[in-house]
C-alpha cells in the first residue's frame, strides 16, 4: 500500500491520532541524527495494539520508537512507518506496592511517581533517558540496578499481532536483553513491584546518582548512552580507554573525552560518522585486547526493510 493511501486509511480508522508524513528523526533521537520518516502517535496501549494489527493486515510492519535514546537513525530517513509511543503516558498505582505503566512513560517519570508514593526500587532508573517500553525491551539498568529486578509482568504484541502476557521468569531478562527483544515483540505496558521506602531517602539516592552521572558522563553532548555492551570479563569503557581512543573519531563523531563508553555527536555528525567511529573502536579494541565489542545502540539502517 502506498504511503498516501496508508495515511488516509489510518486517518479514517483512527480519527484524532496525530500523523506526520515526514518527521525528522534527528528531532526524535538523542543522537540528534536522522532524516525524515512517516510517523504516527497512538495515545494508549490499546490503540497501539489496534494500530499495529491494522498495519499488519495491510502488509506494513511498523517500527516502534519511544524516546529514541538508544537509536542511530539513517540520514536518508526511512520509508517504513514508525509508531511513536510518546503520547502513551498512562501510569497508575494498581495495588499496594504495584505500579503499571504504559510503554511510552519516561523512566524518570516512573521513578518519580514511585518515590512520591513512598515506593523504592526504581532510584537507578531516574536518570536513564528512555521509556518503559525501550527499557523493558533491553532490560535497561544503571548503578547496579536493572528493570528485571522490579518488572513482574509485561503485556506485549508478538510479531503476528498476538497479545502476549509474560509474567516473572517468562520475561527472560538478562544483561541488556529480554524475551521481548529475542522474539521481536512490541511492549504495551509493564507492572512493577516495589518496596515501601522513605520519600526523602529515595530522593537523596536519586540526587546522589544524578551527581555521579554528571561527574562521569558527557551529558552536554548528544549521544545514545553506552555505545557498546559490556563484554564478558571486562568493561567496554575500560577497554576503549586502554586502547587510547578517547577523543578519537571520524567527522563530527568521537569517543567522549569524559567517558570512553560513549560515542558523542560533537556537532553535525552524520550516521556514517558514528558508524565509522564505532568501527574504529571495535577494530582497535579487537587488535589490542582480542575482545570483540557488540553494539548496544540500535542501528536502524539495518532494520529498515525488515
Amino acid at each position: 500500500m502506498m504511503q498516501k493511501e496508508l495515511f488516509e486509511a489510518l486517518s479514517q480508522a483512527f480519527p484524532g491520532v496525530k500523523l506526520v508524513e515526514a518527521e525528522p528523526l534527528k528531532h526524535r533521537t538523542s543522537f540528534r541524527i536522522g532524516g525524515p520518516a512517516p510517523m504516527a502517535f497512538p495515545r494508549s496501549a490499546a490503540e497501539l495494539a489496534e494500530m499495529y494489527r491494522f498495519l499488519l493486515a495491510r502488509g506494513c510492519r511498523a517500527l516502534i520508537l519511544g524516546a529514541g535514546s538508544n537509536v542511530l537513525a539513517p540520514d536518508a530517513g526511512l520509508s517504513r512507518l514508525i509508531l511513536c509511543t510518546r503520547e502513551m503516558a498512562d501510569l497508575s498505582l494498581t495495588a499496594p506496592g504495584r505500579i503499571t505503566a504504559e510503554c511510552g512513560v519516561l523512566l524518570s517519570r516512573l521513578a518519580s511517581f514511585a518515590r512520591d508514593r513512598g515506593l523504592a526500587g526504581l532510584e537507578f532508573a531516574h536518570g536513564i533517558p528512555g521509556t518503559v517500553g525501550g527499557g523493558i525491551y533491553m532490560n535497561a539498568g544503571a548503578y547496579g540496578g536493572e528493570l528485571k529486578d522490579v518488572a513482574v509482568a509485561t503485556e506485549a504484541l508478538l510479531p503476528d499481532g498476538t497479545l502476549w502476557r509474560a509474567e516473572g521468569a517468562a520475561q527472560e531478562f538478562s544483561y541488556r536483553d529480554s524475551a521481548f527483544q529475542r522474539r521481536g515483540a512490541v511492549i504495551l505496558k509493564t507492572e512493577f513491584a516495589l518496596e515501601p521506602g522513605d520519600p526523602a531517602a529515595i530522593t537523596a539516592k536519586m540526587q546522589e546518582l544524578a551527581q555521579r552521572r554528571r561527574a562521569s558522563q558527557p551529558l552536554d553532548l548528544p549521544s545514545a548512552g553506552s555505545t557498546f555492551k559490556r563484554p564478558q570479563g571486562g568493561y567496554a569503557a575500560a577497554l576503549i580507554d586502554q586502547a587510547g581512543l578517547k577523543g578519537r573519531g571520524v567527522g563530527g563523531a568521537a569517543v567522549s573525552e569524559k567517558h570512553a563508553g560513549f560515542v558523542v555527536n560533537l556537532g553535525g555528525a552524520t550516521e556514517q560518522d558514528v558508524l565509522d567511529t564505532m568501527d574504529l573502536v571495535r577494530r582497535t579494541v579487537l587488535e589490542q585486547s582480542g575482545i570483540s565489542l557488540e553494539p548496544e545502540v540500535r542501528l536502524w539502517r539495518m532494520e529498515e526493510e525488515e
